[in-house]
């Protein structure tokens, strides 16, 4: 089954003034389709053709298949990034058993919105912020990674993600990182998706 580029979960324009149409045209419409041309090109006539998409990461990162990996890594990061917003999100007020284990394993909303922010600002070059489930230990953890790696590839369920590489906010915040990052955290953190998959975890 051929990876494919997954619609928006709302319009271009319903994240304005914090992401631009602009940006969602040039990042989801060329370059998130681009690493999908890619990896269906690289998978073409081997197993990872009739993986689905999170089999195929873990499996292209065991196998050391750098090339595919790089390529499918992104496509499931970007179709996380995508959900991992929506209008009206952010801010302080996340649902219920979410706000639980926040607190009880990150010490509060105000330690969570800390340590994305700095995950995200202090990754070197280009890289995701991430809010996981650590599958071996329960627990929530705040980290981050480089390129097209995931957490995914270490036992660990991503719940949120953050794109920081500089196309993610370059045509709207230049070179401002902890803007962007204040600001999908303040605005646009889709809280009610971390929440539900949260919820089929535990």
């Amino acid at each position: 089954m051929p990876f494919v580029l997954p619609e928006l979960p709302y319009s271009k324009d319903s994240l304005v003034p914090y992401m631009s149409a602009e940006t969602f045209d040039f990042h989801h419409g060329k370059h998130h389709l681009a690493y999908v041309n890619k990896a269906n090109e690289l998978a073409a006539g081997t197993e990872f053709e009739t993986l689905s998409l999170e089999n195929a990461v873990i499996a292209a990162k065991k196998a050391g298949h750098q090339k595919l990996f790089n390529q499918i890594g992104q496509i499931y990061n970007h179709n996380l990034f995508w959900v991992s917003m929506a209008k009206n999100g952010g801010g302080n007020k996340l649902p219920g058993r979410l706000e639980k284990k926040v607190i009880e394993d990150l010490g509060g909303y105000d330690a969570l919105r800390a340590g994305l922010i700095e995950k995200g600002t202090t990754q070197f070059g280009s890289g995701w912020a991430w809010l996981v489930l650590d599958n071996q230990t329960g627990k929530l953890e705040i980290t981050n990674s480089a390129n097209a790696e995931t957490p995914l590839t270490d036992n660990k369920t991503p719940l949120l993600t953050c794109d920081v590489w500089e196309h993610a906010y370059y045509i709207d915040y230049r070179n401002a990182r902890p803007k962007f990052l204040e600001a999908w955290i303040d605005h646009l953190a889709n809280w009610e998706y971390a929440a539900e998959i949260l919820e089929q975890k535990l």
